[in-house]
């Protein structure tokens, strides 16, 4: 079974077999077309569908409906009821699609697969692999489930999302059970949930299965609300094109980045295809951090997490850390202390300041994403969105001699000054490299597994990743059979 959201339970070498579902294009098309299909029930197309009995059915049929011999017969069906959109029978539209996605060719011709049964996708050239399509289960549930489709927070809840007195956790994401940890940790060691309110925003691809998550696990009496890239209705033009110049360039710097993988030396070459291999490195969401004002324009404050996070304490402390004026403040945020020594990274760790394009400040102390509370009010005071945007054109232009392509590097520069150290129990890094000592585990207020070894994943460190999974429920249907709890 698929694991909610596509998180793959991988690890280098295992698995020998990739089910063909997985690779043949028709289905691929096809799952995207069922995402698109049920992405418009919140326009109200589905309303009134029932949940459908679970029961077994035919070979080539799900729920009563006959599966198309193949795509262009599909194709045929949906342009005779296209012709007459008023006439068009959605319901029947997806599960026709369904049908289509739970056979597949077998030995002796089609026969009737679950998608529930579908297996992940092994680890490709040594690498894990984090993400594969969106789960096909919390998917299918969105759209023959009302309970899957009901509004994340609930009317009633909604005026807390712009409502300064409570406590605001915004993460950008596309990975299902990773949000759903990081949300339900951050509940679970609040000495006050009722005041939390988490804002997760993803991307059109992922954002069916993640609604379907909250919709239907929620965590009351926290209130959170899951909204997609292309939910935002943004009328300032200006908020429109600077969104669009960041989106633009992380594309043009992934796909040059790539090109230049088959170029270089061998270790050059080794590195960037290593780099490859990370989605977070390419991935537009950890880059539109950099527009947190735009995204929350009635917010002045916001708690930002990644999302391989555990939280182990309260996040008031951390809500009402004091950044005299800064714009966001992050453990390792500081100048060098009397000794020289820096509590983790300094700039020149992430920066090449042999080339003269880059400001000689290469012994600052570095910060890092994962746990950082930030000023809104003072952001939109800057020209630091624009700053990280010019550093990323730069870097591309430079053939990314500035820095590997990454999302931090820019924003070291574009923060540089309006940073401010927080105390060091407020974020522990580097879990997916290392296994710290346990007395620090215990003293650190917010887990994070950058790194490889990411606690969904049998490579994760086996202690840290029971931190993870107890987080999880283990006898819940959608993680049955995942292989991850």
């Amino acid at each position: 079974m698929e694991c909610p959201g596509g998180v793959a339970n991988t690890s280098p070498g295992v698995g020998d077999h990739v089910p063909a579902v997985l690779l043949n294009t028709e289905h691929v098309i096809l799952s995207q077309m069922m995402l698109t299909f049920a992405g418009m029930a919140l326009s109200g197309i589905y309303e009134g569908m029932e949940e459908k009995s679970q029961g077994s059915h035919p070979a080539g049929s799900r729920g009563g409906e006959a599966a198309p011999d193949s795509l262009d017969a599909l194709m045929a069906e949906m342009g005779a009821m296209l012709a007459s959109y008023d006439g068009i029978d959605m319901e029947s539209v997806v599960t026709k699609i369904m049908a289509m996605v739970s056979v597949e060719d077998g030995p002796e011709g089609k026969v009737i697969k679950d998608p529930g049964s579908v297996q992940p996708a092994p680890s490709f050239a040594g690498h894990p692999q984090e993400h594969a399509l969106p789960g096909p289960s919390l998917s299918e549930e969105f759209a023959v489930n009302s309970a899957a489709r009901s509004p994340v927070p609930p009317p009633e809840l909604a005026p807390r999302l712009i409502d300064a007195s409570y406590l605001h956790v915004a993460l950008l994401t596309d990975n299902v059970l990773a949000a759903a940890v990081a949300v339900a940790s951050a509940v679970a060691s609040s000495a006050h949930p009722a005041r939390l309110v988490f804002h997760v925003v993803t991307d059109k691809k992922s954002y069916v299965p993640m609604h379907s998550w909250f919709a239907l696990h929620p965590v009351f009496p926290a209130v959170v609300e899951v909204k997609g890239l292309h939910q935002f209705d943004w009328r300032d033009g200006d908020v429109v094109a600077s969104v669009m110049r960041t989106v633009e360039e992380v594309q043009k710097s992934s796909m040059e980045y790539h090109h230049q993988c088959d170029g270089g030396s061998a270790d050059e070459t080794e590195h960037r295809r290593v780099e490859a291999s990370r989605p977070s490195t390419f991935s537009p969401l950890n880059y539109l951090k950099v527009h947190l004002p735009e995204f929350f324009p009635e917010l002045e404050r916001v708690v930002l997490l990644d999302d391989d996070v555990v939280v182990r304490k309260d996040l008031e402390g951390l809500w009402e850390q004091d950044l005299d004026g800064n714009i966001i403040g992050a453990v390792g945020a500081r100048r060098p202390d009397a000794d020289g020594v820096c509590i983790d990274k300094t700039f020149g760790d992430h920066l090449n300041f042999s080339d003269p394009e880059v400001p000689s400040r290469s012994s600052r102390c570095a910060w890092s994403w994962g746990v950082n509370v930030v000023d809104l009010d003072a952001w939109r005071r800057t020209n630091v969105t624009e700053t990280y945007q010019f550093w990323l054109q730069k870097n591309r232009e430079s053939g990314f001699r500035l820095w590997q392509m990454a999302s931090l590097p820019p924003a070291l520069l574009a923060f540089d000054g309006r940073a401010q150290a927080i105390e060091p129990l407020w974020h522990l890094p580097g879990l997916g490299w290392r296994a710290p000592d346990a007395e620090l585990v215990q003293f650190s207020a917010v887990l994070h597994f950058s790194g490889p070894r990411k606690p969904w994943l049998e490579i994760a460190f086996p202690e840290l990743r029971q931190l993870w999974l107890a987080h999880l429920n283990a006898s819940d249907s959608f993680l049955q059979g995942c292989g991850v709890v």
